[in-house]
């Protein structure tokens, strides 16, 4: 008697696998679309020279590292000397430009950590409120010149170039200490102490800005790694500056590289992604998501780029200020728009 052979693959079968796979697609689709497609387009080609006004911001975020990861150099808790002459030279620039500077100081390990807030007051919509943020503080016994005195000098020269030019909405330019570890992402964080005290505050925070190692470029092929899953959809050089939120602040995101490419002639990346993607959640924008409040991280994408992460080489000259003034530049223009209804 010969056995009937069993047919694994029948219409109704592949009909439930083609839907299946069709699904899939678009629900990729969908994802992609939501979260990695940005607005506009990225700058190719070689960049323009800079215009004399940059050429001065050049040299001005220079200035700034150079204070920052040289003459002061290691900036932590376990350097708590020149974590305080960080903090004093911080306050005095943004003094400078004509701020009031209020310092919120607490105890980080025991050491003074102040939270420096100067805050350029809006004019019809006062209550609603733009944070430009960076930590001051290096991984413990390097220079952070990349991380992140480079942030800071951006949030100074931004705070510089609106001082004295109020926009419709409130702009707060604040310098956090205790972002790296061991603080990071502990109740002594600056960053988070800040959030929790502007939440509880009842603070309408509808954007903040974390500046996060923005000065070191390059241009060779495979100069450029990413998170597991991620690189394939992403340029191999790290030539770019990059966006980076979580799900949640997707739509702030699209707006800020929307501005970006529409103003500024330098390649940018921009994703939206899990907060559980590796590096998505490594600064101090993170503190904003806990308490509820839109933030995404400007970055150079720091380990993902820069071999001299969390390292003794984190040197002032390894960093690339002409590229940092077209990105600063454009980051003005970006919060020029976020600030205007």
């Amino acid at each position: 008697m010969r056995t009937p052979r069993l047919r694994l693959w029948n219409r109704r079968t592949l009909r439930r696998l083609g839907l299946l796979f069709a699904l899939i697609g678009v629900g990729l689709l969908l994802a992609w679309n939501a979260l990695l497609r940005m607005p506009g387009s990225s700058h190719r080609g070689p960049l323009p020279s800079l215009t004399p006004e940059q050429s001065v911001l050049a040299a001005e975020l220079r200035s700034h590292v150079e204070v920052l990861a040289s003459s002061i150099g290691r900036r932590s808790t376990f350097h708590p000397k020149q974590l305080a002459e960080s903090a004093l030279y911080l306050k005095t620039q943004l003094a400078s430009s004509g701020y009031e500077v209020r310092d919120h100081s607490f105890a980080g390990r025991g050491s003074p950590a102040p939270n420096l807030e100067a805050t350029l007051a809006g004019t019809s919509l006062a209550s609603e409120i733009i944070v430009i943020g960076a930590h001051y503080d290096s991984y413990q016994g390097t220079p952070g010149a990349d991380d992140n005195a480079s942030g800071c000098a951006a949030v100074l020269a931004l705070a510089k170039r609106f001082a004295n030019t109020p926009q419709p909405r409130t702009i707060r330019f604040v310098l956090f200490p205790n972002e790296e570890p061991p603080l990071f992402q502990t109740p002594e964080m600056g960053s988070l102490i800040y959030a929790k005290a502007c939440r509880a505050a009842n603070d309408n925070i509808i954007a903040m800005l974390s500046l996060e190692t923005i000065g070191y470029y390059r241009d060779e092929p495979g100069s450029q790694k990413y998170p597991p899953l991620i690189g394939g959809l992403f340029p191999s050089e790290g030539n770019f500056i990059a966006f980076v939120s979580d799900v949640s602040s997707r739509g702030l995101l699209k707006r800020v590289v929307a501005t970006f490419r529409e103003h500024a002639a330098f390649p940018s990346e921009g994703a939206a992604l899990p907060n559980g993607v590796p590096g998505v959640g490594w600064s101090d924008h993170w503190a904003f998501w806990q308490v509820g409040y839109p933030a995404l991280m400007v970055t150079d994408t720091a380990p993902f780029r820069n071999p001299n992460y969390h390292q003794p080489t984190d040197t002032p000259d390894t960093l690339d200020y002409e590229r940092m003034a077209h990105v600063v530049d454009g980051l003005g223009h970006v919060i020029r728009s976020l600030a205007v209804p």
